[in-house]
C-alpha cells in the first residue's frame, strides 16, 4: 500500500499522494490507501483538513481496466468503491481533491466524494465510461446531477467526452482553479476551509429538479441517444441511473446505479468495448520490433499531391505542429489544395473546434511548390497521387534522387504493391506505406504497410510518428489492399451480388445500418466514388480466378456516369445537400440488365443480406491472418472498428465472429459455398480454429509476413 500512496503533512494539512504510474489508476490497493489514511487522520487531531492529489502527470485517469477483464472471467471480485467513498464523504474534515491532468471515471467519483475540488487550469474531467460499455459504478450518475444538473450530468455520461477545468468550474463541479503550484495553492484553501462544517454531495439536491421539470429533459435524452448512439445500450441505461438517483434519492438511486452497472459489464456490448480498448493498445506492440529501437526524428514533412487525401494529410502534420511542404504539378491544382484547407479550417471554427488564432498558426506552417528541389531537406516525404503504379513509381524515382539520405518516403496508397514502388528506388529500406483514411485529417485510423525491406527504424518511427499526429497506427504486411481494403473489396462485391439477385440498394444498405455498421457498403461507394474501386478492379482484374462470378452492375454504373455523390447520381441519386434517395432508373437498368444476363430474382431477407457481408469480411480476415499479414485478430478488429465504420460494440468482424462461435460461422459459409461458388471457399484458418473450437483471440502468428 505505502507504494501506491503516501501521507505526508503540511503544519495542519494532511496530504495524501497517489502513486500509481502511469495514470493512478484505482488498481488494487489505491483504494484501501485512501480510506485508511483516510481514518488515520480522522484520529489526528493536529489535522485541520486534508488535500488528495495523484502524484506525476496525472490525478486518477481511471479504474484499472483489467480488473473488469477479471470480474467478467469470475477470476477477481467485485470492485466496490462507493463504501470508500461515503466514508471519504464522511470525514469530518474537509476533503479538498486538487486536479491537475485528467479525473476520469472513477477519477471523477473520487473526486466528487471529497467536499472540495479545485485544479489546475489545464485539466480534465468526465466520466468516460460509457466508451467500454459500461455506466459509472461509484455514485458518478447520483453526485454528478447534484453538482451540475441533470441535463449536463446526462451529456457527460452519454458523451463520455471530457470538459476542460474552465467549464467544470462554471459548471459547479470544480470550486476554484489554481494558478501556479497546485499543491500550494490547494494547501492554502485547505486551511480556509478548516473548521466549517463539511458540505456532502450526496445530500445536495438544489440542482436536482422535480420530476415535472425532469420528465422533457429525459425523454429528449432518449430520443437523442437512440439516434445517436443506434444499438448501443450503454447510454440509455446511463440515463435510467440518473434519472433513478432523482427520483428515489441517493442510497436507493446507488443500488440501481449498481444493478444497472453489472447489466452493462456482463453484457456482450460491453466486453466488446474493452476488447476494442486493449486491441488499439496491443496493435502498438510489433513482436521483431524492439521498445529501444532507434528512431529518426521528424520535424519537418513534405507531400507531394494537394488532392482531397495530400490536402487533409498536410492538415493533420500543421496539427500536431510540424511544418509541410505541399506540391503539385501547377498551380491551380495547388490552389485548389489551399482552399480546400482554408474551407476544412473554416468549418473547425465555426464549430468552436478551433480558434481563428489556431488555424492562423497552423496556416503559417504549410507552404507550397512546385518545384522537387524544396524537398532537400525534409524528414519525411508523403506520396499522395493519382492511384496508379506508373505515377507513382515515376514519383518515387523523382524522390530518391533529390531526398537527402535518412528521410523516409511514404505512399499513401491504398491498395498498390508497396515492394514495386519501393524498386524505384535505391533506398527500399526508407520506403513505407501510409495509409490515411479519408477524410484525413479527422479519421483517426493509419493502416501502416510494411515493405519486404522497410527498415525496423522506418517503422518504429512511423509508429511513434502516429501517436503524436493523433492517429492509432496499426502495421499490416504487403498484399493487395493490405488489410482493410483486401477485406473490404469482397464485402463490396457481394453487395453488388445480392442487388443482381434481387435486394433493391437500400435493402442491403439498411440491413447493414441496422444490424450497426455506420454506412451501407453502397452509399459508402457513393460517397467515396464508384470510379475509384471501379479503377482497381480494372489493375486488378488479371489476378482473378478463372471462372470466378464478377460483379457488372457497379462497372455499368460508372460507364454511364454514375460516380457517385460527385456526380449527383449513383447507386442512389443526390439532391444539392448531397442527400440520398432511391433512384428507380437504378432498379429498372438492374431489372433490364438481369433479365439480359438471366440472372434469376428472388426476395433476399435481411439476416442473409447481414450473413454474407459480414460473414465475407470474416472469411477474408481469417486468410489475412493466417498467411500472416496481420499480427492478430485484435489488429484487424481496430482497422476496422476506427476505418470502416464496424459497429464498436461488436468489437470487430474477429471479435464478432468469436463471440457467434466460429462453428456456426464455418457452417454458414460452407452453406454459402455451396450456394455461391469459389468465392465463399472457406478460410483454412476458419476450418481450423470452428473444428478445434478455438477462437480467432486464441491465434497469434509470429511476425510472418508482415515481417518478410
Amino acid at each position: 500500500m505505502s507504494e501506491l500512496i503516501r501521507l505526508s503533512k503540511d503544519n495542519d494539512v494532511a496530504i495524501i499522494t497517489i502513486d500509481n504510474p502511469p495514470v493512478n489508476a484505482l488498481s488494487p490497493g489505491v483504494p484501501q490507501g485512501i480510506e485508511k489514511f483516510i481514518a488515520d487522520i480522522q484520529q489526528d487531531p493536529s489535522v485541520k483538513a486534508v488535500v488528495l492529489i495523484g502524484g506525476g502527470k496525472t490525478f486518477i485517469a481511471g479504474a484499472d481496466i483489467n480488473m473488469f477483464v477479471q470480474m467478467t472471467s469470475g477470476k477477481g471480485g467485485r470492485i466496490n468503491l462507493l463504501p470508500i467513498l461515503l466514508k471519504i464523504e464522511d470525514c469530518t474534515k474537509p476533503v479538498v481533491v486538487a486536479i491537475h491532468g485528467n479525473a476520469l471515471g472513477g477519477g471523477l467519483e473520487v473526486a466528487q466524494a471529497c467536499h472540495y475540488r479545485v485544479a489546475s487550469p489545464d485539466a480534465k474531467v468526465g466520466q468516460p465510461e460509457v466508451n467500454l460499455g459500461i455506466i459509472p459504478g461509484a455514485g458518478g450518475t447520483q453526485r454528478l446531477p447534484r453538482l451540475a444538473g441533470v441535463a449536463k450530468a446526462i451529456e457527460l455520461c452519454t458523451t463520455g467526452k471530457p470538459i476542460k477545468a474552465s467549464e467544470a468550474v462554471e459548471l459547479g463541479i470544480i470550486d476554484k482553479l489554481i494558478e501556479g503550484d497546485l499543491l500550494a495553492g490547494a494547501v492554502v484553501f485547505a486551511r480556509q476551509v478548516a473548521g466549517k462544517p463539511t458540505r456532502k454531495t450526496r445530500e445536495r439536491s438544489d440542482r436536482l429538479g422535480t420530476p415535472e421539470q425532469n420528465a422533457p429533459i429525459f425523454a429528449a435524452a432518449r430520443e437523442a441517444a437512440r439516434k445517436k448512439y443506434r444499438g448501443m445500450m450503454c447510454q440509455l441505461a446511463a440515463i435510467d441511473s440518473i434519472e433513478a438517483g432523482t427520483k428515489l434519492g441517493f442510497e436507493k438511486g446507488c443500488e440501481e446505479e449498481a444493478r444497472i452497472f453489472d447489466t452493462c459489464l456482463y453484457s456482450d456490448q460491453s466486453k466488446a468495448l474493452i476488447h476494442a480498448f486493449f486491441a488499439e493498445r496491443e496493435a502498438a506492440k510489433i513482436p521483431d520490433i524492439p521498445k529501444d529501437t532507434p528512431v529518426i526524428p521528424v520535424n519537418s514533412v513534405a507531400i507531394v499531391g494537394a488532392g482531397t487525401m495530400g490536402s487533409a494529410i498536410a492538415m493533420v502534420f500543421a496539427n500536431a505542429g510540424i511544418p509541410v511542404v505541399l506540391k503539385d504539378a501547377d498551380q491551380a491544382a495547388l490552389d485548389r489544395g489551399m482552399t480546400t484547407i482554408e474551407k476544412n479550417y473554416a468549418t473547425s471554427v465555426k464549430r468552436g473546434r478551433f480558434t481563428p488564432e489556431y488555424v492562423n498558426e497552423r496556416m503559417k506552417l504549410i507552404k507550397t511548390t512546385l518545384n522537387y528541389g524544396e524537398f532537400a531537406g525534409a524528414d519525411m516525404v508523403i506520396e499522395a497521387v493519382f492511384e496508379t503504379m506508373p505515377l507513382k513509381k515515376e514519383v518515387f524515382a523523382e524522390l530518391d534522387r533529390v531526398c537527402k539520405r535518412g528521410a523516409i518516403l511514404a505512399t499513401n496508397t491504398s491498395t498498390l504493391n508497396i515492394d514495386e514502388i519501393a524498386a524505384s528506388t535505391s533506398r527500399p529500406e526508407a520506403v513505407i506505406g501510409t495509409h490515411f483514411f479519408s477524410p484525413a485529417n479527422v479519421m483517426r485510423l493509419l493502416e501502416l504497410v510494411r515493405g519486404r525491406k522497410s527498415s525496423k527504424e522506418v517503422i518504429a518511427t512511423c509508429m511513434q510518428l502516429a501517436k503524436k499526429i493523433g492517429k492509432i497506427a496499426v502495421l499490416a504486411g504487403n498484399c493487395r489492399g493490405f488489410v482493410g481494403n483486401r477485406m473490404f473489396l469482397p464485402y463490396i462485391r457481394e453487395a453488388q451480388f445480392l442487388v443482381e439477385e434481387g435486394a433493391a440498394p437500400e435493402a442491403v444498405d439498411s440491413a447493414l445500418t441496422e444490424w450497426g455498421m455506420a454506412m451501407g457498403p453502397l452509399a459508402v461507394g457513393d460517397l467515396g466514388g464508384l470510379d475509384v474501386a471501379y479503377r482497381v478492379r480494372k489493375e486488378y482484374r488479371h489476378l482473378e480466378k478463372p471462372g470466378a462470378r464478377q460483379p457488372y452492375v457497379e462497372d455499368r454504373l460508372v460507364e454511364m456516369g454514375r460516380l457517385g455523390q460527385k456526380t449527383g447520381s449513383g447507386w442512389y441519386k443526390y439532391d444539392a445537400e448531397r442527400r440520398a434517395t432511391p433512384d428507380p432508373e437504378v432498379a429498372e437498368l438492374v431489372r433490364k440488365w438481369n433479365a439480359e444476363k438471366n440472372i434469376p430474382q428472388r426476395k433476399i431477407s435481411a439476416e442473409e443480406i447481414v450473413d454474407r457481408e459480414v460473414y465475407m469480411l470474416i472469411n477474408e480476415g481469417a486468410r489475412i491472418l493466417e498467411e500472416g499479414y496481420a499480427l492478430r485478430g485484435g489488429d484487424i478488429d481496430t482497422i476496422y472498428l476506427n476505418g470502416y465504420g464496424f459497429p464498436g460494440y461488436r468489437g470487430g468482424p474477429m471479435w464478432y465472429a468469436d463471440t457467434v462461435g466460429l462453428k456456426k460461422v464455418y457452417d454458414r459459409v460452407c452453406e454459402f459455398h455451396r450456394q455461391h461458388g469459389m468465392l465463399w471457399e472457406p478460410a483454412p484458418l476458419l476450418k481450423e480454429l470452428a473444428e478445434a473450437g478455438k477462437k480467432f483471440a486464441d491465434y497469434q502468428r509470429e511476425a510472418g509476413r508482415a515481417a518478410d
